[in-house]
This record gives structure tokens, C-alpha cells and sequence, in this order.
């Protein structure tokens, strides 16, 4: 059984939550949907202020992130910031023709950008075919990654597809690897996530109020 956190703007019926993740997913995803703009503003403000703060933000140079969408809280104030410090910055892109697995893209202010099949803008998939304009995953330096729903033990829900799970399963293998770091409103925190085989571990999660360390 899974129990949402008990929160100020939690309505009534998560008292009787009966536990799917897929309802819990909806769930989550309605509670930041409902954020109002100022609100998404302030939070995101907030997230910015807390990620620039960590070593592993502050050091890295090849940096993979979302740009978001359906109510996803908003690294994106953190791009000017990280090319003043000589980043460059790299966007997932759907991987044609696989099985759920990602591109990571470098994006620029003249990159090509269209809409994936889920509504997601990413740069365009014959742009990003070059590799000279991708990096591989275990090269970057630093991946920020979009949850559902997060926990106080760093157990965290994406949004079911497996992409990132997929994309970077090398991780549980000794080698290179970047630094990993889910983020959320923290209205999306849970008292308890339950753990799948191929979950990848984070090294932490932030949101607008908290930083989670597994």
C-alpha cells in the first residue's frame, strides 16, 4: 500500500488511495498540473537556487536536462548559467528505432526543435543524428532527470515509459558514468515508493524545498 505524504493542499480522497502506481502517477502529475503560474515561478526559483549550491552542479561541464512539460517543475533557468561557466548543455531526444532509449543532444539558441509523440519538444531527430552533435551517456558530466514522485529514502516514479531506466543501466556497472539527480515540487513527495529490479538509483533529488541523499 502506498500512502501520499499528508500536504496542506491534499484534497479529502487521498485518504482512500488505494495504492496502484498508476493511480498514484495521476495523481502526482494532476497535484503539479494544479500549481498555479506564480507558484510554478517561486518553486522553480527555488530549485535553481538549491542546485546551484551542490558540488556536483558546480563542477559540471557536460550537463544533460529537460525541458518540461505537463507541470514538470524547470531546470531551464539554470542554462545561461551554466554556459557562463563554460557548460554546454545537452537535451534527451527519443532514440529512433529502439526500444525506449534516449539521444542526448546538444542544444543551442539555433537548434532545430520539434515536438516528440508525446508532446515533448526536443531537437529534431535528423539533427540530432550526427554524432558530432550527441554525447554519449556515460561521458556526460552531470544528467538532471524529470520524476513523478519521489520519497525520503531517494526511491523515486518516473513516468512509466523506461527511458531513462533503459538509458542508463550502465550505471550499475563500474566505469564512467554522470552524476544523477531527479527533481520535482515538492508537493509531489510520497511517505513510501515501492522499488523495481530495474530502477536506476539516483545520487539525490531536489525540490523546491528539500534535497534527498539516498
Amino acid at each position: 500500500m502506498i500512502h501520499l505524504m499528508p500536504t496542506p493542499a491534499a484534497p479529502p480522497s487521498l485518504a482512500s488511495f488505494d495504492g496502484s502506481r498508476r493511480e498514484l502517477r495521476r495523481e502526482l502529475r494532476r497535484r503539479r498540473r494544479a500549481l498555479t503560474p506564480e507558484q510554478r515561478r517561486l518553486a522553480n526559483q527555488r530549485l535553481c537556487r538549491q542546485l546551484r549550491r551542490l558540488p556536483e552542479v558546480q563542477r559540471a561541464r557536460r550537463v544533460a536536462l529537460y525541458l518540461p512539460n505537463d507541470g514538470e517543475i524547470a531546470p531551464t533557468p539554470l542554462i545561461d548559467w551554466f554556459r557562463q561557466r563554460g557548460a554546454r548543455i545537452y537535451l534527451p531526444v527519443l532514440r529512433p528505432l529502439s526500444d525506449n532509449r534516449l539521444w542526448f543532444v546538444h542544444y543551442h539558441a539555433h537548434t532545430p526543435m520539434v515536438r516528440n509523440r508525446f508532446g515533448i519538444a526536443e531537437p529534431a531527430t535528423r539533427h540530432g543524428a550526427h554524432r558530432a552533435r550527441r554525447l554519449a551517456p556515460w561521458a556526460l558530466d552531470l544528467i538532471l532527470l524529470p520524476l513523478v514522485g519521489f520519497d525520503d529514502a531517494g526511491q523515486r516514479m518516473g513516468m512509466g515509459g523506461g527511458f531513462y531506466d533503459r538509458t542508463l543501466a550502465f550505471t550499475r556497472r563500474p566505469g564512467p558514468r554522470p552524476r544523477l539527480i531527479g527533481l520535482a515540487h515538492d508537493c509531489q513527495r510520497v511517505d513510501s515508493l515501492p522499488t523495481a529490479s530495474w530502477d536506476v538509483p539516483l545520487d539525490a533529488i531536489v525540490s523546491d524545498i528539500r534535497l534527498v541523499r539516498p
